[in-house]
């Protein structure tokens, strides 16, 4: 059985507090699990951390933080804490994220991600352990450091952010968990092949394995508006957040609508990349359009074989009535 999560809003709300009251209400809607990425908005240990201070019994976690602008170290003590407030609901979720944003936001070299990524992993579950750093790798030459408290009971899972067979692989052997994001049903079934056979080089326990879909939806009685949401959304991604959301798509069958919306996009010409962005490509990514025509594009991505939590995603235009709304249509039964 899928559980349904909440993947909260990457576009910048008006205060802090619009994000606690979409969790609280998330909470009492019965949904398991709010997640929070940290993309060019507010911090997400500052937003999560007071979530989870509103919050009872709903986990929180990061869906994805960057392995660049914090150390290991330092996400390590972050998730440790995060742990503590939240007395055991807390869940780590990290990635390489692009180039686009780590080079031309944060100024570092994007390197290699995946070794990048699996030191990260490892560096952050020997923290959590409570066991000292002795470490010797291709980024990250470290030794000495402990926990100076209790490490966090239960210890929090550190998941992986990936969209590409070998980083998925990755997610798989080092992780305890994947978050996957812009995927069609079918291309989900491709990568969850790649987990698991990642999961049996690590020797790990699929059991204890958790895979997450954030997925793009948008519920309104007003079913076109709501597909008009879900498309702008989805395009930006293609068009304005670098080669990986692109290059994904052209894995997954869409090359040549791929590359059309990012070449109008980067042009200036957005209707146009809107335009290119097809029904078809929309029905395969989100689940967008009147409640029920949305809750039946939901159940193909539910009915994926091996997918755990389908996280419920809005689109970056969508107002708080909307986001209410979508919460609502989707809340589980």
């Amino acid at each position: 059985m899928t559980d349904y999560h909440v993947h909260l809003p990457v576009a910048a709300q008006e205060s802090v507090g619009d994000f606690v009251d979409m969790a609280v209400r998330a909470e009492e809607l019965g949904y398991d699990c709010v997640w929070l990425p940290e993309t060019w908005g507010r911090d997400a240990i500052t937003v999560l951390t007071s979530i989870a201070h509103a919050t009872d019994t709903v986990s929180i976690g990061t869906s994805i933080v960057n392995v660049y602008s914090r150390s290991p170290a330092l996400l390590a003590q972050t998730a440790a804490t995060l742990q503590e407030v939240s007395e055991g609901r807390f869940r780590l979720g990290i990635g390489p994220s692009g180039p686009a944003v780590i080079e031309g936001w944060h100024g570092i070299d994007f390197g290699n991600p995946l070794r990048r990524t699996r030191e990260y992993v490892e560096i952050v579950k020997t923290v959590l352990r409570g066991e000292e750093l002795d470490y010797d790798g291709e980024y990250f030459d470290v030794s000495g450091f402990r926990l100076r408290f209790e490490p966090p009971t239960p210890e929090p899972p550190v998941d992986v952010a990936a969209m590409g067979p070998k980083a998925v692989e990755l997610a798989g052997r080092f992780s305890d968990g994947w978050h996957a994001i812009l995927f069609t049903p079918d291309a989900m079934r491709d990568r969850l092949e790649d987990f698991e056979r990642g999961t049996e080089l690590g020797d790990n326990d699929r059991s204890e394995q958790d895979v997450t879909l954030s997925l793009t939806t948008c519920a309104l009685a007003d079913g076109d508006r709501a597909r008009d949401l879900a498309r702008q959304h989805a395009a930006f991604y293609v068009g304005g957040m670098g080669t990986y959301y692109r290059d994904s798509l052209a894995r997954q069958g869409y090359e040549d609508e791929a590359h059309d919306i990012a070449a109008k996009w980067s042009s200036g010409d957005r209707d146009a990349a809107l335009d290119a962005f097809t029904d078809e490509m929309l029905d395969d990514f989100t689940a967008a359009g009147t409640p029920e025509c949305a809750r039946d594009e939901l159940a193909k991505f539910t009915d994926v074989d091996g997918l755990d939590n389908v996280s419920i995603g809005f689109p970056r235009g969508a107002s708080p009535e909307e986001i209410d709304a979508t919460l609502d249509a989707f809340a589980p039964e």
